[in-house]
C-alpha cells in the first residue's frame, strides 16, 4: 500500500503526527486506526465471501483479482500454454520483410504499363503507376560535393 514512501517521509510523518496529536493521545489515535483498517478488512472479507456463495459451487474457484485485465489475460495465457499458437502469430510478424516485398512490388510495377497490370486496379496498383520522385532532375544522383536539389514541397 506505501511501497513508494521513502525512510525520510516515514519519518517526516511520524514527527507531524506527534506534533499533531501529541504524545500523549498517539498511540490512542494509532490504536483506533488499526482497528478501523481491521474492521475494514473484515467487511471486504465477508462480503467477497457472499458474493462467492451467491454465484454458486461453480464458481468456488473464482479469485476476485483475476477482475483485473492484465492478471486475467496472464492467467487464461499460461493455462493454455502455447495451444493458442501466440509464438507463430509473433514470429509470423517480420515488418522487415514486409516493407522489403511492398517496395520491390512498388519497384517492379513502376516499370509495367497500365494495361500490363491486369484488369481490376487496387489501391496499390494505382499508387505504383504515379511517379514517386518530382521529375527527371530528381532521378540523378548529386556528386559527393555537390548539394542534393531543394524540395520546396517536402518542408
Amino acid at each position: 500500500m506505501f511501497n513508494d514512501i521513502g525512510g525520510l517521509e516515514l519519518i517526516a510523518l511520524v514527527v507531524l503526527a506527534v506534533l499533531i496529536f501529541g504524545p500523549d493521545k498517539l498511540p490512542k489515535v494509532i490504536q483506533d486506526v488499526s482497528s478501523f483498517i481491521r474492521k475494514i478488512r473484515a467487511f471486504s472479507e465477508s462480503a467477497k465471501q457472499d458474493i462467492r456463495e451467491e454465484l454458486g459451487p461453480e464458481f468456488k474457484d473464482f479469485e476476485f483479482e483475476d477482475l483485473n485485465p492484465k492478471k486475467f489475460v496472464r492467467k487464461q495465457l499460461d493455462q493454455h500454454g502455447d495451444d493458442l499458437g501466440i509464438d507463430e502469430i509473433r514470429n509470423g510478424f517480420n515488418l522487415k520483410k514486409e516493407m522489403a516485398e511492398v517496395t520491390d512490388a512498388v519497384n517492379s510495377r513502376e516499370g509495367e504499363s497500365p494495361s500490363s497490370s491486369g484488369g481490376t486496379k487496387t489501391s496499390l496498383t494505382k499508387s505504383a503507376e504515379t511517379s514517386l520522385t518530382k521529375g527527371p532532375d530528381l532521378e540523378k544522383k548529386p556528386a559527393q560535393d555537390e548539394r542534393p536539389p531543394f524540395d520546396a514541397d517536402a518542408t
